[in-house]
């Protein structure tokens, strides 16, 4: 069973006899203790505080029963992680148009067995980050009444806090909407469109921030955290 709080996202999961339904991640409604297992995958890092993101977890526990496990998954702040670069640094390397039509979030991968060694780094880093970006300690420039920096698709992060750039495929702006626009390259003049740019919010976690968030919650255990192209993962256990 599946949930989002896009209703696009849902009606094309139930095109596809997909069970799915529309909600949001701080309140999900299913009856507590009533899962085997759940997963959240590039959820958490678009909640804009601490105590939503964990208000996220603790609703993640709610649901499983004891014994129970959840998987989740946050993009991270190192997207070059012990010498090697994710897979969204890589890609980069493509042309202008391809980069533009990649939805960020294509970095999110299934795990894999590599688990980094823990962290006693926490979410301390978050605040000297942010101020860091304000003092121009990132080359990212700022969108219409936002003091978030913008970031630079498929580059490393100067913020944990900022706003994606998310280029939507053909189309044309419609008058009113408070989006940016960009001209795609290629083809004639006449063929070219205006492709509205819409900025989302990202908090982009450091190594040992959702550990130890999972790890404040009195009812779950944390059974493995790990790296993973460009993603901090973690695996709870219901207690």
């Amino acid at each position: 069973v599946g949930c989002d709080r896009s209703k696009n996202l849902v009606d094309i999961c139930v095109e596809k006899n997909f069970q799915a339904f529309i909600c949001d991640a701080l309140s999900v409604p299913i009856r507590t203790g009533s899962c085997d297992a759940c997963i959240s995958i590039a959820v958490i890092h678009h909640f804009s505080t601490a105590e939503r993101r964990l208000a996220t977890i603790r609703e993640l526990a709610r649901l499983l029963r004891p014994g129970g496990t959840a998987l989740i998954y946050v993009w991270a702040m190192e997207q070059e992680y012990k010498q090697q670069k994710s897979k969204y640094l890589k890609e980069k390397n493509g042309s202008k148009d391809k980069e533009e039509e990649i939805d960020t979030e294509t970095a999110q991968r299934p795990p894999s067995d590599q688990t980094p060694p823990s962290s006693s780094q926490g979410s301390a880093c978050s605040d000297q980050l942010l101020n860091d970006s304000k003092d121009g300690g990132c080359d990212a420039k700022p969108v219409a009444g936002s003091r978030l920096p913008v970031h630079t698709n498929r580059t490393s992060f100067h913020s944990q806090d900022l706003l994606v750039p998310w280029h939507l495929k053909g189309g044309t702006k419609k008058k009113g909407e408070g989006v940016d626009t960009v001209l795609f390259a290629g083809g004639s003049k006449e063929s070219q469109e205006l492709s509205p740019v819409f900025h989302r919010y990202y908090h982009v976690f450091c190594e040992g921030e959702l550990e130890a968030a999972c790890s404040s919650l009195d009812c779950v255990r944390v059974q493995k955290s790990y790296y993973d192209q460009g993603n901090w993962c973690v695996v709870l256990e219901k207690l």
